[in-house]
C-alpha cells in the first residue's frame, strides 16, 4: 500500500521484485477542468513518479524493470500528421503534464533500472472509460460525431493493452516510449460510423464543437476535438502482434462478449 504522492510503498514490499507498472493519477474525466483539478492531475502524476523513484533508491536491490503510464496527449493537437515516438511533444496542457511525467521517471536510470514509457491512446472497454461512457447514448440512437469529425483519434482495446504490458514487461531491448495505440487510428466520424455499425444504431445527432466548448470547456479542446494520429512503431518493429488491429472487429469483440 502507498499514498502518492507524499507516502511511498514500504521498502521491503519493493525488495527482490522483477518489475513495477505504474499507472496511478487523477483521472482527467470531470465536468470542466477547473484550476484545482488541473493542479491535482499534474501533481498527482509527476509527484507521485518522484516519489516512487526516490524510494526506488533507497532499496538494497531495486526492481529491474519500471513501466510507467503516461499518453498520446504528449503529442498536442497535430491535425492530419502520423506521429511515432520520435515525434516531437506538442503544446497545452496535458502535453506539458505528460513531458513532466515523462521526466519525473527518467532518474529511475540511474540506479540500473530499465524504465519504459507506456503512451496510452483510448482504451477500449466497455467496463470504463471513454467507450462506456459512449455505450449508453449510442444504444438509445443518439449518438454523432464530435465537432466536424475529421480529428483522429488513436485507440487500444484493453486486451491488446495488457499484452502489451506483459510484452514490455519481458522485451529486454525495449526502453524509453512506447506508443500504445492500435496500428490504424480513425477519424471521429469513422470511429462513430463504426460503434454505430457495432451496436446496430444510427449515428445522426452531432455534438457540434461550440457546444462541446461551452459545457466543458478546456476539457473538450484537449479530450474531444484535438486530434493526434499514432502509430505503435515500436512495438511493432519488436515483434508484437495486435490481436485486433482494426476498430470495426475490436468493436465488436468487446460489445458482443462484454469483456
Amino acid at each position: 500500500m502507498w499514498d502518492p504522492p507524499e507516502v511511498g510503498p514500504d521498502l521491503s514490499a519493493l525488495q527482490n521484485v522483477e518489475g513495477i507498472i505504474h499507472l496511478a493519477g487523477e483521472p482527467i474525466s470531470a465536468l470542466r477542468w477547473t484550476e484545482t483539478k488541473k493542479r491535482a492531475i499534474e501533481e498527482s502524476r509527476v509527484r507521485g513518479t518522484e516519489l516512487l523513484v526516490r524510494t526506488f533508491k533507497r532499496v538494497a536491490t531495486p526492481p529491474k524493470v519500471l513501466l510507467v503510464a503516461s499518453a498520446i496527449g504528449f503529442y498536442g493537437n497535430r491535425g492530419e500528421a502520423f506521429l511515432s515516438e520520435k515525434s516531437a511533444a506538442g503544446t497545452g496542457f496535458l502535453s506539458r503534464v505528460c513531458q513532466k511525467w515523462e521526466a519525473a521517471s527518467e532518474p529511475v536510470t540511474e540506479i540500473g533500472t530499465r524504465r519504459a514509457v507506456m503512451r496510452f491512446g483510448i482504451v477500449l472497454s466497455p467496463k470504463g472509460g471513454a467507450l462506456r461512457v459512449m455505450q449508453r447514448p449510442f444504444s438509445l440512437g443518439l449518438g454523432g460525431r464530435v465537432g466536424h469529425g475529421q480529428q483522429y483519434m488513436s485507440w487500444i482495446t484493453l486486451d491488446d493493452l495488457l499484452r502489451a504490458m506483459a510484452f514490455l514487461l519481458e522485451t529486454n531491448t525495449l526502453q524509453g516510449p512506447v506508443n500504445f495505440v492500435a496500428p490504424e487510428p480513425v477519424t471521429n466520424a469513422d470511429f462513430t460510423k463504426a460503434l454505430g455499425r457495432a451496436l446496430h444504431r444510427p449515428t445522426f445527432l452531432p455534438l457540434p464543437a461550440v457546444v462541446a466548448r461551452a459545457a466543458l470547456g478546456e476539457m473538450a479542446e484537449a479530450l474531444l476535438l484535438s486530434s493526434t494520429r499514432v502509430r505503435p512503431e515500436i512495438l511493432t518493429s519488436a515483434g508484437f502482434t495486435f490481436r485486433y488491429p482494426e476498430l470495426g472487429p475490436a468493436l465488436t469483440h468487446l460489445l458482443s462478449d462484454g469483456s
